[in-house]
C-alpha cells in the first residue's frame, strides 16, 4: 500500500497524468477490477497527494505523526473488512464505502499504511528526494543509513553534479 502511496503521489504531482495513466499505475501496484477514472477524481488524487507529501516532509515522527492524525481524523472512517463483493480478498478499508470516491480512498489508505509503517520502524516511512531538480517522494524502510534520493538515477546525477563543480572551480587542478 505505501509504495502504491508513493507512486501515485510521484505521477499525480509530477506528472500531470491522465486518468488513463493514473488507472496504469494503480494497476501496477495491485488494483484490479473497474479503473475507470474521470478528470475529476485524478484532480481529488492529486489534492490528496499535496496533503500526503507533507508527511515525507515532516522532520521527525513526532511531526509526521501529528500530520497522520489529522489526516485520519479529518478523512478515515472506522476500519472494515471487505472483499469488494468476493472479487478480492478481504482487506481493510478506512473509506466510506467499497464506492467511496477515488480522492477519499487514495487519501485514507494511504495515510492508513504510512501511519502504520511509522508505528512499526518509529521513523517517518520516507522522505524527499534531496536532488534540486526532483524533490519526488520516496520509501525509506531499510536500516542502514537514510535515504536521501528517490532513485539510483538521482543520487548519481547529484554526485556527478558535485564532481564536476569540483573539478572546474578555480585553482583544482
Amino acid at each position: 500500500m505505501a509504495a502504491r502511496a508513493v507512486a501515485l503521489c510521484a505521477e499525480l504531482l509530477y506528472e500531470r497524468p491522465s486518468p488513463a495513466s493514473v488507472a496504469r499505475v494503480l494497476r501496477e501496484h495491485g488494483e484490479s477490477g473497474d479503473l475507470r477514472l474521470g478528470a475529476a477524481d485524478v484532480a481529488e488524487m492529486r489534492v490528496a497527494a499535496g496533503r500526503l507529501v507533507e508527511v515525507f516532509a515532516a522532520d521527525g515522527p513526532g511531526q509526521a505523526a501529528d500530520l497522520l492524525n489529522r489526516l485520519l481524523g479529518q478523512s478515515a472512517k472506522a476500519p472494515r473488512l471487505t472483499s469488494h463483493g468476493g472479487t478480492t480478498s478481504w482487506h481493510v478499508h478506512v473509506d466510506g464505502s467499497d464506492d467511496a470516491p477515488w480522492g477519499e480512498w487514495f487519501l485514507t489508505s494511504s495515510a492508513m499504511s504510512l501511519a502504520l509503517l511509522l508505528a512499526e520502524h518509529q521513523r517517518v516511512p520516507g522522505g524527499l528526494c534531496a536532488s534540486a531538480s526532483c524533490g519526488r517522494p520516496y520509501l525509506d524502510l531499510g536500516g542502514g543509513s537514510p535515504r536521501r534520493y528517490c532513485s539510483a538515477r538521482c543520487a548519481t546525477r547529484e554526485r556527478v553534479a558535485a564532481h564536476r563543480s569540483r573539478t572546474t572551480a578555480p585553482g583544482v587542478s
